[in-house]
């Protein structure tokens, strides 16, 4: 399954600047791992020394965020779109 990636500012240094890529997975989780094929380095990232999204890394396949689904299981469905999105924190 071919989806589109949503890459955030912050990880474009490992995609040679692009905003959104093509990557290959029937879920997150082979996203990811497809991810990483192309982009070394972009799944530690990403994923914490567990293999689960880290605490600050938001990611959504459509609208819905994947740890409100099935996590890294989540189906990626042929022309889905997986945004990847960093937490802000912020305070006054």
């Amino acid at each position: 399954m071919t989806v589109t990636v949503r890459v955030p500012t912050i990880l474009r240094t490992y995609t040679g600047g692009a905003s959104e890529v093509e990557a290959h997975g029937a879920s997150v989780a082979e996203t990811i791992d497809d991810l990483e094929a192309t982009y070394p380095g972009i799944r530690s990232r990403l994923l914490d020394d567990t293999g689960e999204l880290r605490r600050f890394v938001n990611v959504y396949v459509g609208n819905e965020d994947v740890r409100f689904l099935e996590g890294l299981r989540t189906p990626t469905g042929d022309g889905a779109q997986v945004s990847i999105i960093p937490a802000v924190a912020g305070g006054a």
